[in-house]
């Protein structure tokens, strides 16, 4: 039985479904989510399979929906969500679906193309209009705004009694191409064509991109046929567009009231055709979620039906992936979809035998997903292997709080994690496709988690914005300490606490004693402790890491491996790193006070215990020497136990079975050339209890490969744990950092805002506290935080899971609709 320590139990059925009822089956699996189908057909192109044409009309009916919801969006429509659970559609809905969605389109088409072409005689309209009226001074004698089109103006009566008999093109262009366009015409004509312009005081919308637009009206006098032929050209090589203009003031204002009727006209129609489309829009805007998800279920469907054979008797065969402890509700959901589809042969559910290994299925909730993400970016767990998952519920964020022992900064951290808990459903709404906050909020309840463990370690610490609450009376006293009053209590007051003269003897009841901030050799003594704390988690959560590996062996009824590889990894890590934590300990229990002066140092101890040798002075206990030998001697013979003895097991094991496999050949023909494979080596099904105690037996077995692999592996166990057992300092280091970061942080930036005391200094404190409140929230509570996180990251891949997970295994996809219709709304 799965459960979330292991996963789930996992089998390979094979299905076998009628033509008839095949899609209303698969369409109950795709609503369940619980089953993984295997492609029975890979050889054969996409192209050529059964359902082809299905999945081929789907993805044009899912082009027509997208090109509705563009235009949809374009309008400022709201599309109104699905709302309750939207079934499978059946087959054939298909055909409705489809001729439904085709009319849309083409009315759509059909209403954008008519409103496209009015909107652009609605623009030549109104083109034409200001032609009419920004150019009538262009045509009064005597007028003297007249310019040659190298912008030098031309003043007189000369030019301009003339202009009648001269010809005209007047039109409109863009204001951004009107100086190109000047210079174009003067060049060509030699300065021989007359340019006269004006500006379109408001934008004009073009017809095709709805954007606003900036023109100008223009109007060209020059004297030829041929002058006139080249002066269109130009004028169409830059897009203008060219309108008549009638010189005469009557002919102007006849033409002028009848453009004004027909713009009347034009915005009538254009606004009955905008309110039908929005009628068009408003309507779909209802339905398209939905049709959405329609169309992408039944597209799922045909794309899993294509995975399957049909065999002669017109029944579809599947094989698929699927948890045992849902193979009743699967059975219920395929007896549901048979009777849904009407046919007359039920269908059928076989489990079946397979040497492929299943995938790895963990069920999660939204809580534990986010560990279990943690846990697969560094490699999915292998099947039936024991899940790290639960453990770094715990472990994690309280690993990240010792290295974020903060708890002001815990607090901030925990609120923000609160805010996002609380907003949850909101936040997922409006960012939930977010890079970079989609991130934060996916890991909501790590970082609530993250935020109250530090709050923890950090009132251990006595730590609160790096400075110290005094909850109970302190247990160091001065009085051994030759100091005034003043002195005591000076800003720059600093003093190394001894303790045999400063202490009252009785611990202090939770956390750091206040006093150490006052003390000069603070640093020191927290190193000592943070330094001896980190060895200890980190050693008991390695040699938690190796019980592990129990659970594994004894699952995968691997029994040779809890006596050749657990036993002896357990007796080095326990008589060498464990019993170092043992000293920590006893040092602690047995060195008060007033012996402070006389305890050893557990670095020199370590040292002689390796080195065999016996000084008296750094005892902490009767026969400690006799049993750091025995505890020595016993650690290096585990080393040769763990490198020489599966070697050796596998290679009577191999001879075992090779003189097993020529006895039975013998006694069955004694005549008979006997010819061993590789093939006979490999299956014996009378050595099967032996053949289950051994992990890995090679085919063709070779002593010096398995002796080499042994050997790696186990010159990989020994130095990682001195590596890894190094490597758990960085909860001190990190821990040291983060407190020395945030003192900096108070004593060099609000400490000289608040030591102010004048009305000026009052003020620059508002400045003084917003610039500390920036720093700390992007150093101590980004950039830290950030840094502590990755560095857990590290410890519980490498030192943690290192000791009994292999991650190999391939993770459990089902085919769910849930998952297709979560991955639309992205």
């Amino acid at each position: 039985m799965g459960s979330l320590f292991r996963s789930e139990e996992m089998t390979l059925a094979q299905l076998f479904l009628q033509s008839e009822a095949a899609y209303a089956c698969v369409a109950e699996l795709g609503e369940l989510g619980l089953v993984q189908f295997r492609d029975l057909n890979p050889e054969v192109n996409a192209f050529q399979r059964k359902f082809v044409n299905e999945v081929r009309r789907c993805d044009e009916m899912e082009r027509k929906l997208r090109y509705i919801e563009k235009e949809v969006n374009s309008s400022g429509i709201k599309i109104h969500d699905a709302g309750e659970h939207v079934p499978a559609p059946a087959p054939r809905e298909l055909i409705d679906l489809e001729a439904k969605l085709d009319k849309l389109e083409s009315e759509l088409r059909e209403v954008n193309s008519n409103q496209e072409a009015l909107n652009r005689n609605y623009l030549e309209l109104q083109e034409q209009m200001n032609i009419l009226r920004n150019t009538q001074s262009f045509f009064n004698i005597g007028d003297h705004q007249a310019t040659f089109v190298d912008d030098q103006p031309i003043v007189g009566q000369t030019v301009i009694s003339g202009i009648h008999a001269l010809g005209c093109l007047s039109g409109v262009i863009n204001r951004d191409r009107l100086p190109a366009f000047e210079q174009m015409l003067w060049r060509v004509s030699r300065g021989n064509i007359f340019l006269r312009y004006s500006d379109i005081e408001h934008p004009l919308q073009d017809p095709t991109t709805g954007d606003d637009v900036y023109k100008c009206v223009f109007v060209l006098f020059f004297q030829g046929e041929q002058l006139g032929i080249r002066a269109r050209k130009i004028c169409e090589g830059f897009r203008a567009s060219l309108y008549p203009c009638p010189e005469d003031i009557e002919e102007r204002k006849e033409l002028t009231t009848g453009i004004q009727t027909r713009i009347q006209d034009l915005q009538m129609v254009l606004n009955q055709t905008h309110d039908h489309r929005q009628r068009l829009l408003v309507e779909t805007a209802t339905t398209l979620h939905v049709w959405f998800i329609k169309v992408n279920k039944m597209k799922a469907i045909y794309h899993t039906l294509n995975l399957f054979n049909l065999d002669a008797q017109r029944c579809l065969i599947a094989e698929c992936w699927c948890p045992v402890d849902d193979l009743d509700a699967i059975q219920l959901a395929l007896r549901h979809g048979t009777e849904t589809s009407g046919a007359s042969v039920p269908s059928i559910l076989n489990r079946v035998d397979s040497p492929l290994q299943p995938p790895t299925c963990n069920k999660t909730n939204k809580f534990t997903s986010v560990f279990q993400d943690i846990i697969d970016a560094y490699g999915v767990a292998s099947y039936r292997e024991v899940n790290p998952a639960p453990y770094a519920i715990i472990t994690f964020p309280f690993l990240f709080a010792i290295m974020f022992g903060d708890a002001g900064h815990g607090l901030l951290m925990a609120l923000f994690g609160l805010w996002l808990l609380v907003n949850e459903r909101k936040l997922i709404q409006a960012y939930g496709n977010d890079e970079v906050f989609g991130i934060l909020l996916g890991g909501r309840y790590i970082i609530f988690l993250m935020g109250i463990f530090s709050i923890y370690t950090g009132l251990i610490y006595n730590d609160v914005f790096s400075k110290s609450l005094k909850f109970f009376d302190s247990s160091w006293n001065v009085s051994g300490m030759k100091f005034t009053d003043s002195d005591l209590y000076a800003a720059d007051a600093s003093y190394f606490l001894r303790p045999q003269n400063t202490t009252n003897g009785i611990p202090y009841p939770y956390g750091m004693d206040p006093i150490w901030q006052l003390a000069g050799n603070k640093i020191s003594w927290l190193n000592s402790y943070k330094m001896k704390m980190s060895i200890i988690i980190g050693i008991s959560q390695m040699v938690f890491g190796v019980i592990l590996s129990v659970f594994n062996y004894v699952h995968f009824k691997k029994y040779s491996s809890l006596l050749f590889d657990f036993i002896p990894q357990i007796i080095f890590l326990l008589f060498i790193f464990a019993y170092m934590v043992v000293l920590i300990v006893v040092k602690w229990f047995l060195y008060d006070a007033e012996r402070s002066q006389t305890a050893p140092s557990l670095i020199i101890t370590i040292i002689n215990m390796f080195l065999l040798t016996n000084d008296e002075s750094l005892m902490m206990y009767q026969h400690q020497y006799k049993v750091q030998i025995v505890l020595v001697v016993l650690a290096v013979l585990c080393i040769p136990w763990m490198l020489f003895a599966r070697p050796v097991y596998q290679l009577l094991l191999h001879r075992a079975r090779l003189n097993k496999r020529l006895s039975t050949c013998r006694g069955r023909d004694d005549d008979a050339e006997i010819i061993i494979n590789d093939d006979a080596l490999q299956t014996d099904t009378e050595m099967g209890d032996v053949i289950s105690d051994v992990s890995v037996v090679e085919e063709n077995f070779q002593f010096g490969e398995a002796l080499i692999y042994q050997g790696i592996h186990t010159i990989e166990y020994c130095l990682g744990c001195i590596s890894h057992t190094a490597s758990y300092l960085r909860l001190w280091a990190l821990s040291l950092a983060h407190a020395e970061l945030s003192e900096v942080l108070w004593s060099m930036v609000l400490k000289n805002g608040l030591s102010q005391s004048s009305l000026l200094g009052c003020v620059m404190l508002f400045g003084v506290f917003a610039f500390w409140a920036v720093m700390t929230v992007c150093i101590l509570l980004l950039m830290e935080a950030l840094s502590a996180f990755l560095h857990t990251l590290r410890l519980h891949w490498v030192e943690f899971q290192s000791k009994f997970y292999s991650g190999e295994g391939h993770p459990f996809k089902p085919f769910s609709f849930q998952d297709l219709t979560a991955e639309h709304q992205e």
